[in-house]
């Protein structure tokens, strides 16, 4: 089966937005959470360091490609073999119908399933 990748990489925006925030929740960490709640103060402050250079690496880092996500297409035909014209040109008609392919896919469809009566 073809397969397609499709990587996708957080905009600027959005690591510099993340950035912000986390950053702000490490200040609120190392002023608030820390001194009131010991111990969980210090894994709250090292998680919004986490997520802080996380961001940071997504949205800068030059080795970062963001993740990678595999669609698998149906490679077979999609009319099975031995199946009438007539019933071709229906399921053609069905499928635009349900504006599942474009006009210029019936078009070019139906005229090669014409050529062939």
């Amino acid at each position: 089966m073809p397969r397609k990748k499709i990587t996708y990489r957080p905009s600027k925006t959005q690591g510099a937005f993340g950035i912000v925030w986390g950053g702000i929740f490490v200040v609120i960490g190392l002023v608030v959470v820390i001194p009131n709640f010991g111990a969980f103060g210090i894994l709250w402050t090292l998680m919004a360091i986490g997520i802080t250079g996380y961001n940071a690496y997504c949205a800068f880092g030059k080795g970062y490609a963001g993740p990678e996500i595999h669609i698998e297409e149906d490679g077979g035909p999609l009319f099975p073999e031995g199946t009438s014209a007539e019933a071709r040109l229906q399921e053609l008609r069905n499928l635009y119908d349900r504006s599942l392919i474009t006009q210029e896919e019936y078009e070019a469809k139906r005229q090669e399933i014409l050529k062939e009566l």
